[in-house]
């Protein structure tokens, strides 16, 4: 670890940072679902983007970072390319969310740490471990479970939920790439933005915008988009500030529990018997990488701000 990586890295505040964004972000199933009972996916994902793009503008005014919206000219298409990539997840998610059960949706949703360990391997020559290739095999084997037998029922939902979870994998190493390089609020702000202006042109294109609905769902709406893809972003990428982008997003394999709570509150069921199960395989294996690189990786290497700490001790225990 280099010398400028040491200065930022804070792994408990890194870790506060994880908890709290996952939190928020696993409501997005619920307040989603139950919004998309009103809203046509399309259109619901236009107000929801749009919504958290304002508030994430409201927060860069009331906290006075509205300077650093200026994006340097090197990371114009990075910022781009992480739009485009948000609003084909919104679409692609929220398309898949109309068709199943909100808890086996964030279930599913766990495979974006598979894609975000297999974009690392192929983009930035990362090496997998042995035990990482099990842990993503039982995660497939759990999806698989969920489907057998069902696919013409939830086939098609799970397929656009692992477009979007490959989205969102892109989304994860574009923004640990430029966090540092473009403030926190502003890459939450233009995210949005930019995704919202992909899924206007998608949605306002094929003239399939419908905003006639009950006031209740617009209300859930806007609450929704507060607290996950703005609140909840502004804290993972925080998190991405001063921990590694593997362990905020080992954090979030948490979070289909905190889902599985909120749907049982908000909707009062749970999944079907299969799907429940091959949800419970899934974050098996979610929790196994938690293992490897919690239970492995820190006891192999420890943090090099703490070595620099002892290297200092050291140090003046010889000059004495």
């Amino acid at each position: 670890m280099n010398a400028n990586r040491a200065e930022h890295y804070r792994p408990r505040t890194g870790l506060l940072y994880a908890v709290g964004g996952t939190f928020l972000l696993a409501t997005n199933y619920c307040t989603a679902k139950y919004a998309t009972g009103g809203f046509d996916p399309g259109t619901f994902a236009l107000v929801w983007t749009s919504a958290a793009a304002f508030y994430s503008l409201v927060i860069c005014f009331a906290t006075r970072r509205t300077r650093e919206l200026a994006v340097p000219r090197r990371a114009v298409w990075a910022l781009a390319l992480l739009g485009v990539c948000t609003g084909a997840g919104m679409l692609l998610g929220w398309a898949a969310l109309d068709r199943l059960d909100p808890s086996f949706a964030a279930f599913l949703s766990r495979f974006t740490t598979v894609m975000t360990t297999i974009l690392g391997v192929v983009l930035l020559r990362e090496r997998l471990r042995g035990m990482e290739v099990v842990a993503m095999g039982v995660m497939v084997t759990g999806g698989l479970i969920s489907t057998l037998g069902r696919w013409e029922i939830v086939g098609l939902g799970v397929v656009l939920m692992l477009l979007a979870c490959v989205a969102a994998a892109a989304q994860n190493l574009i923004a640990k790439v430029y966090v540092r390089t473009i403030h926190p609020s502003s890459l939450v702000f233009w995210r949005l933005a930019i995704g919202a202006g992909v899924i206007a042109v998608w949605v306002v294109g094929g003239g399939a915008v419908d905003v006639q609905v009950p006031a209740r769902y617009w209300a859930v709406v806007l609450l929704g988009a507060f607290l996950g893809p703005c609140l909840g972003h502004h804290f993972i990428f925080r998190a991405y500030r001063c921990w590694d982008l593997a362990r905020v997003a080992i954090v979030g394999t948490t979070g289909p529990i905190l889902t599985f709570l909120l749907a049982l509150a908000v909707f009062g069921r749970l999944p079907a018997g299969r799907e429940l199960r091959g949800g419970g395989i899934i974050l098996l294996g979610a929790f196994l990488l938690v293992w490897i690189h919690f239970g492995m990786r820190w006891r192999l290497r420890k943090p090099a701000c703490h070595d620099a700490e002892g290297d200092a001790a050291k140090a003046g225990r010889t000059q004495e």
